[in-house]
């Protein structure tokens, strides 16, 4: 995660939106696409949740089938990271340092 925000942030994305993540629902830096790919890697993401077809209609409203298999398989990735990671006690390598967003 470290190592990929440090690669969004180098790339063309901006500190608001990597610092605004968190709150994506209110932020006001998303597009709709962004928002729908969030939504939808949450409900990937939490165990308790399933993605629904009404999510997955919505996400694919704004992906064609080839960019929501690689979504789905970045988002996979990025789980199996955090698990790997979090079982090892593996902290951040400091890559990517953010401020806390302040509103």
């Amino acid at each position: 995660m470290d190592l990929n925000a440090a690669g969004m942030l180098r790339a063309e994305e901006t500190e608001a939106k990597a610092t605004r993540v968190g709150d994506w629902r209110s932020a006001d830096v998303f597009s709709e696409r962004e928002r729908a790919a969030l939504a939808y890697a949450e409900a990937v993401t939490l165990s308790d949740e399933d993605v629904t077809d009404e999510l997955f209609a919505e996400t694919r409203a704004f992906f064609a089938e080839d960019e929501l298999v690689e979504l789905t398989a970045w988002i996979a990735l990025e789980n199996l990271y955090s698990k790997f990671n979090r079982a090892f006690r593996i902290e951040a390598q400091g890559f990517c340092t953010l401020p806390l967003a302040i509103d």
